[in-house]
């Protein structure tokens, strides 16, 4: 069986494996409960990848199956997930049963200088040669709140040992004495009690991977939309909607700017279509409500080939921590491809000969995804040249493209986001520049992939701004969805190759 898989299909195995060593590998460290949540990532993807795996081989499973192995990786996953719980209990029960650590046991820099305040617990001045170096060069922050915002370090949080200005602020060098999120808390905590609303304070690594405390003062936070950003965002709506009317038209066959009277044909796919947008954008608003952060209007990208590429958004607010970046940035792809994956597997259960639309089988080999599916549901209607399909499948596969687009890992795209929540600024970096180089690529054939190189390099290329607490990483479940809405993504923007739609049956 092995020797009818191609090149390509080869390929996209060894990455799926190298992910999930990868995932082992980050696990190993977190000793059993690492390793339970690497086992949930994986039970999370196991029916996608068996899934795929078996239709490249050309093996079909009935639609009872394919619920039978999503119920039992759900089962699996919450069990697992209650064991993961029950673990934590345990642990949080012996840290609280267990005696504080002494100041004693740990070791501080300039040990002799500092004596003194390790023993106290406060927070150690700078010694004396780097307060005067400071001085020589005007410091942002007046030197009295300087010598207030010092207090707030201590030997049980950060031990900080040297300052230096920093844009409108301070940077604090020195060492992580607790868990990060412990230590952020405890700090902003001490310097709100301190400052006030004055200052914001951020946990974050510096270039050689060291944490270090940034204090900046809060008129630095990102500014509200301003009102002609709000006329631009409607007017960018406005002509979506035209777009989305003007991309249905074309599908049934006539153009709707010559023919507007036509409108009543052409408007349940407009609302299929804007239903899915909206899903994707209220999940966005409502997680954004939910973590008490702001998200800003969406800046939609209309086009006659789809209507619309869905929309952009920024941050109004800073976020406290990638978990809330992760959260946010994830529910909008999540409840438009999920809404798109039912439309499109709907409209393939209800699609028959008569349906509205009649597509050529060859469509069905641009997608991974959508091929397999089709495969699935229809069976030996692929092998015709023409299928009859329902409407609800071509605005569900519509769907899952705009979806997908906006899941590639670049820059401030939902995708993006989604990597640097899970991986921090570095990878993303390097994501973002993946993914322009592919799709630079990927144009010699595709104008479209031309297009959103052009709209990353100029729009979206950069990461979005640091949290208050960079450090401390988002849970593996958290790091197992953003690896299946990945997976998802690949699966709907590769093309099945001749090898695996010829074993599946697609165009005869």
């Amino acid at each position: 069986m092995f020797t009818s898989f191609d090149n390509t299909t080869i390929f996209i195995l060894l990455i799926a494996l190298g992910i999930v060593g990868w995932g082992f590998y980050r696990a190993q460290p977190y000793g059993k409960q690492g390793i339970l949540s690497w086992l949930q990532s994986i039970i999370l993807m196991a029916p996608w990848l068996l899934f795929f795996a078996l239709a490249a081989a050309g093996i079909y499973l009935n639609l009872a199956s394919i619920l039978f192995l999503f119920l039992a990786s759900t089962g699996l996953y919450i069990i697992l997930g209650r064991k993961l719980r029950e673990m934590a209990a345990e642990n949080e029960q012996q840290r609280s049963d267990s005696p504080a650590d002494s100041p004693q046991q740990y070791h501080t820099p300039n040990e002799t200088e500092e004596k003194s305040s390790v023993e106290s617990g406060a927070a150690p001045s700078p010694p004396e040669k780097k307060l005067t170096d400071t001085e020589e060069k005007p410091t942002p922050i007046p030197p009295e709140d300087l010598k207030i915002i010092q207090n707030i370090f201590g030997i049980d949080t950060f031990f900080a040992t040297e300052t230096l200005p920093y844009q409108e602020g301070i940077i604090f060098k020195g060492n992580l004495r607790t868990d990060p999120e412990q230590a952020y808390t405890r700090l902003s905590e001490h310097l709100e009690q301190k400052m006030g609303d004055r200052f914001r304070l951020f946990l974050v690594e510096n270039p050689e991977g060291k944490p270090v405390v940034i204090v900046l003062p809060r008129k630095n936070d990102p500014q509200s939309t301003t009102i002609p950003q709000k006329v631009l965002a409607i007017i960018l709506l406005l002509v979506s909607v035209f777009t989305t009317f003007e991309a249905g038209s074309l599908l049934l066959g006539f153009d709707f700017f010559t023919e507007p009277n036509r409108y009543a044909e052409t408007l349940p796919i407009a609302l299929g279509l804007f239903s899915i947008l909206a899903s994707h954008e209220i999940a966005h608003q409502l997680m954004a409500k939910r973590h008490h952060v702001k998200f800003g209007w969406p800046f939609f990208i209309p086009t006659i080939q789809v209507g619309t590429f869905g929309a952009f958004n920024r941050f109004e607010s800073i976020l406290p921590n990638r978990k809330v970046l992760f959260d946010v940035a994830f529910a909008g792809p999540a409840a438009g491809g999920l809404l798109s994956l039912g439309m499109l597997f709907i409209g393939l259960v209800l699609s028959h000969p008569g349906s509205l639309f009649q597509i050529p089988t060859e469509f069905f080999k641009g997608s991974v995804l959508v091929g397999i599916l089709a495969k699935t549901v229809l069976g030996s209607a692929l092998h015709k040249s023409i299928v009859d399909v329902h409407p609800l499948t071509i605005i569900g596969w519509l769907g899952l493209v705009i979806t997908a687009i906006n899941l590639m890992p670049a820059g401030q795209l939902d995708g993006g986001r989604i990597m640097q929540a899970i991986y921090g600024r570095k990878i993303a970096g390097r994501s973002t520049l993946a993914t322009f180089v592919v799709l630079a690529i990927a144009s010699l054939v595709n104008s479209l992939a031309l297009y959103w190189a052009v709209v990353i390099l100029i729009l979206q290329r950069n990461l979005e701004r640091p949290s208050l607490n960079e450090l401390t990483e988002p849970d593996d479940t958290r790091a197992a969805l953003g690896l299946l809405a990945l997976f998802l993504m690949i699966t709907t923007l590769f093309p099945l190759t001749p090898a695996i739609a010829s074993r599946l049956g697609i165009g005869g």
